[in-house]
């Protein structure tokens, strides 16, 4: 059932192309941490290559991945068909954060769309891809983005999202300082 490849086949980079949602999951190194899993919308996702991917990261609640991402690195981006044939695309890989105001911005976010509220982009080196079965996955017709996140932020004006980002983003919930609040608190 499981399938593993060392690098992203085209078949898996259209796949990919193909989903309205992944999932972000990561990990504090303590036993006491948390394990995060976000759900991502819009199209925030590119593969760079066959061993590199990124998402523009908008603001959230939180920014757990790009604290664990800061303190070990580990990080697994999972796709789910919830339409057409069942599968489950899994990326493992190790992250970094790539942050306004850097070269690397500058050199990536034109990939991407604008969108309100972009804090920060993911960049993963994709060292494993596992395809699996998911038989057990219902179902789901995709209907429409929500335009709630993009709202919000337009309505927090920049100045607003830095505040925000100074109280909501600045740690994660363990504690862990992320790039986002040591960049807003230098």
């Amino acid at each position: 059932m499981a399938k593993q490849f060392p690098a992203l086949l085209p078949e898996h980079v259209e796949f990919i192309g193909n989903q309205h949602l992944f999932f972000v999951g990561s990990a504090a190194l303590s036993p006491d941490g948390h394990v995060n899993l976000s759900p991502k919308g819009y199209d925030t996702f590119r593969v760079l290559s066959e061993n590199q991917v990124a998402y523009l990261d908008l603001t959230g609640s939180g920014s757990e991945t790009s604290a664990h991402i800061k303190e070990n690195g580990r990080v697994t981006i999972m796709f789910c068909a919830f339409e057409g044939p069942p599968n489950i695309l899994r990326l493992y890989g190790t992250g970094t954060v790539v942050l306004h105001g850097t070269k690397e911005w500058e050199e990536l976010y034109p990939k991407f769309d604008p969108l309100p509220g972009s804090r920060q982009i993911i960049v993963v080196d994709v060292h494993k891809v596992q395809t699996s079965c998911g038989y057990s996955i219902p179902f789901m017709a995709y209907e429409k983005e929500r335009d709630t996140l993009q709202r919000w932020a337009d309505q927090k004006g920049e100045e607003g999202l830095k505040s925000y980002w100074e109280q909501k983003n600045s740690a994660s919930i363990d504690g862990l300082p992320t790039p986002l609040g040591i960049q807003l608190n230098k």
